[in-house]
């Protein structure tokens, strides 16, 4: 049987009868909201400026790459950025935890250790974002924080927000939650920042791209092939994301023969999920690699992607922190 998320980008008919949970939902959403906006609840403001990446969807949109990508023009305009998440899937005992890029994800969650060695930033995790944000604060010389996927985080006040969406996915059934991927309304990226589309979108969305580079090896990350080297043969390609069509279609687009293996997203692989008895190459994304490398082969290969932001997203973007920023008060 298909997970729900596949029927709310189907649209199929039967997901009706899940639209009064939908306007439950929606409600709820809505008076949490107010509540911050009015001050019945507690929004804390951080000593440093915070920008916050998101969406309003359930799934993957291309956020973590986007977050990557900041920290390093962050880091070329002279900041001293530090990343916070919550730690999605991480089974930690106590929190906030500090990432490093050799922390187990099964501890502090595989995007958190994806971010911690793909930025060399400092980064700390933990469902309350202020706490995580105090925590890295009190460790790291750190004067912005990205918050990865803060957007509904509302006790953390901001200073920028850009909300990510799928290009080809968009809004689904136009359902909240249960009976479609929406977290908060369309309406609510009219009081964002800079809305960003992975692919195509509207005159007010500023287009990324992702784009794929060489194939790594897990046991050997400096070991590097290209991907047209893979051509001869199938491959297996593995993708536990949120959206791995995506991933599938940049291998096929690439030259690659596939044989799909798709996992939920965030799974917590083991050995025997990744072999298939043969000796085909397995290709996988950059976030599942950092689960399988302790008991990775030689045939394993994970493929990092690099965000591609328009000339006019770094100009909004650079008007943003000079207004937001540089003149805090």
């Amino acid at each position: 049987m298909k997970r729900l998320d596949y029927y709310w980008y189907t649209r199929t008919p039967w997901l009706v009868v899940l639209t009064p949970l939908s306007l439950v939902y929606r409600v709820i959403v809505s008076l949490r909201r107010a509540g911050y906006k009015i001050g019945l609840l507690r929004s804390t403001r951080v000593p440093v400026p915070v920008i916050v990446v998101g969406n309003i969807t359930v799934g993957g949109t291309g956020k973590t790459p986007l977050v990557a990508w900041l920290a390093e023009y962050l880091r070329g305009k002279g900041y001293k950025p530090g990343i916070i998440s919550r730690g999605y899937g991480g089974t930690a005992s106590n929190w906030p935890q500090q990432v490093r890029p050799d922390s187990d994800p099964g501890a502090v969650g595989d995007e958190a250790v994806l971010l911690a060695a793909k930025t060399g930033c400092p980064m700390s995790v933990a469902p309350d974002r202020v706490a995580a944000a105090k925590a890295l604060l009190e460790h790291n010389d750190c004067d912005v924080l990205l918050g990865d996927d803060g957007l509904q985080h509302y006790a953390l006040q901001r200073d920028i927000e850009i909300a990510v969406v799928d290009g080809v996915r968009r809004f689904g059934s136009g359902f909240m939650i249960p009976a479609g991927p929406l977290r908060e309304p369309v309406s609510r990226l009219q009081a964002v920042d800079l809305v960003v589309v992975n692919g195509l979108g509207d005159d007010r969305e500023h287009p990324m791209s992702l784009k794929p580079g060489d194939a790594h090896n897990l046991l050997d990350p400096d070991k590097v092939r290209s991907l047209a080297d893979f051509r001869a043969q199938a491959v297996h390609a593995v993708a536990g994301i949120g959206n791995p069509e995506r991933f599938f279609r940049s291998l096929q687009q690439a030259g690659l023969q596939l044989e799909k293996h798709t996992f939920p997203d965030h799974y917590p692989f083991q050995p025997e999920d990744i072999r298939f008895g043969d000796d085909r190459p397995v290709i996988m994304t950059e976030k599942d690699a950092v689960k399988c490398r302790h008991f990775a082969t030689a045939n394993d290969w994970y493929v990092p992607v690099v965000a591609r932001m328009s000339k006019d997203f770094r100009h909004c973007l650079d008007t943003l922190l000079d207004t937001r920023l540089t003149h805090r008060g």
